[in-house]
């Protein structure tokens, strides 16, 4: 009858918590990913012109853009950095850049891997904006 060494054993061991250590850390990592992904951490609007907008990423090529933001005359220019995951929001923003507009967004937060999207916030929907101008108090309606 075959009878293993103690070394042999409390080896078999050992990888055995090992790769029950690794499979719980690896279905952890994913739940977490999945997570920060699916989790919407808060929304927003935000309106300017687009600066920058082009398609990169190392594995997942995602739409990453510069919306200059519209401020009071005199103030420093403010610039919101962010991402499009979907074309079809991308093929609008495009079709809209030099003009104003406003996009909707949402916030995802401590997404672990930046290979994904290089911001935190993604795009959701994009509105032209008119530019009527406002009449001022003293102007009589027409």
């Amino acid at each position: 009858m075959y009878n293993p060494s103690p070394s042999l054993m409390i080896l078999k061991t050992i990888v055995k918590y090992l790769s029950v250590t690794l499979i719980l850390f690896l279905l952890g990592f994913g739940l977490w990913f999945w997570g920060t992904l699916k989790y919407v951490y808060s929304t927003g609007e935000r309106a300017g012109y687009i600066q920058k907008f082009s398609k990169r990423g190392w594995v997942f090529k995602t739409w990453e853009g510069e919306l200059a933001m519209v401020n009071i005359p005199g103030a420093l220019q403010e610039k919101f950095l962010f991402s499009v995951v979907d074309d079809a929001v991308a093929k609008k923003i495009q079709d809209v850049i030099g003009q104003k507009l406003v996009i909707r967004y949402e916030q995802h937060r401590y997404v672990p891997l930046p290979i994904f999207a290089e911001t935190e916030y993604f795009v959701t929907e994009v509105l032209p904006v008119s530019e009527d101008p406002v009449p001022s108090p003293t102007q009589e309606p027409k």
